[in-house]
């Protein structure tokens, strides 16, 4: 596995990801506290030709709205091919960083890739001068628990901007 810092034009490889996943509990964020609601909210991959939300049009826009932001972007590339992606933003204020973007290929899932990102792009934001990193998350159960598992812990005071763009989510902080 190659681990490397992505320039700008390389966010295109973005469309190899396949980020398909099965999703039978999924949290709801009350303050602090994270309640489980079971069902079936299947996660398909990403549209390859469309240009909503959920599209890889959407995906590489929202990337490089980031790294023009002054984020940082990382990959983990198997033979050549993007499997993983993260980004920092380092200043989203004074001392916080927000975790952007954070997604592994199904296929490559458990296999430490996450954890290493994460690891690296905290590093980042902690030279960056940051205290603290934020990240709006997904509310499936397995990637709650992977930020958990990071140190993340569930806040009531999300970053307004962020909590505006995605009130379902959960919503975590870490000290660096």
């Amino acid at each position: 596995m190659e681990y490397k810092r992505l320039e700008r034009e390389d966010l295109g490889g973005v469309a190899d990801l396949d980020r398909q996943e099965r999703i039978d509990v999924i949290y709801e964020q009350r303050g602090v506290d994270l309640h489980e609601r079971p069902g079936s909210w299947n996660s398909p991959g990403w549209d390859p030709h469309g240009t909503h939300d959920h599209s890889v049009a959407a995906q590489r826009q929202a990337l490089e709205h980031y790294v023009d932001a002054g984020g940082i972007a990382l990959g983990a590339l198997a033979d050549g091919r993007l499997v993983g992606i993260g980004v920092v933003v380092p200043h989203v204020r004074p001392e916080i960083a927000q975790l952007a973007f954070l997604h592994v290929d199904a296929a490559f899932r458990a296999t430490g890739i996450g954890r290493r990102l994460s690891d690296e792009l905290d590093c980042i934001a902690r030279d960056a001068g940051a205290t603290q990193i934020v990240v709006s998350a997904t509310p499936s159960q397995n990637t709650v628990r992977f930020y958990l598992a990071r140190g993340y812990v569930v806040t009531d005071r999300p970053l307004p901007e962020l909590y505006e763009l995605e009130p379902e989510d959960v919503h975590l902080r870490k000290a660096l």
